[in-house]
C-alpha cells in the first residue's frame, strides 16, 4: 500500500511556512533542505525546518487535508 504525507516546512526567523503533499516524505524533505530547486518557494525563503507531517492511505484525502 502506498502512503501519502502532508508536511509543513518553516523558516523560524522569518515566520514563513510551506505546506505540501508527497508520496515520498524522506526524499521530498531532503530535496527541500538541500535546495535542489533553487528558484522554488522553499529555497527562496529558506524553509528548511520540518515542523509537522501527517500520513494518509489515500492521495486525495492528503490533498484535501493540505488545502
Amino acid at each position: 500500500m502506498k502512503l501519502w504525507y502532508i508536511y509543513i516546512m518553516a523558516n523560524k526567523p522569518n515566520g514563513i511556512i510551506y505546506i505540501g503533499v508527497t508520496d515520498n516524505s524522506e526524499e521530498r524533505v531532503r530535496a527541500l533542505k538541500n535546495k535542489v530547486f533553487p528558484k522554488s518557494f522553499t529555497a527562496r525563503y529558506n524553509c528548511d525546518l520540518l515542523v509537522y507531517f501527517e500520513e494518509f492511505e489515500n492521495g486525495e484525502e492528503a490533498s484535501r487535508r493540505e488545502k
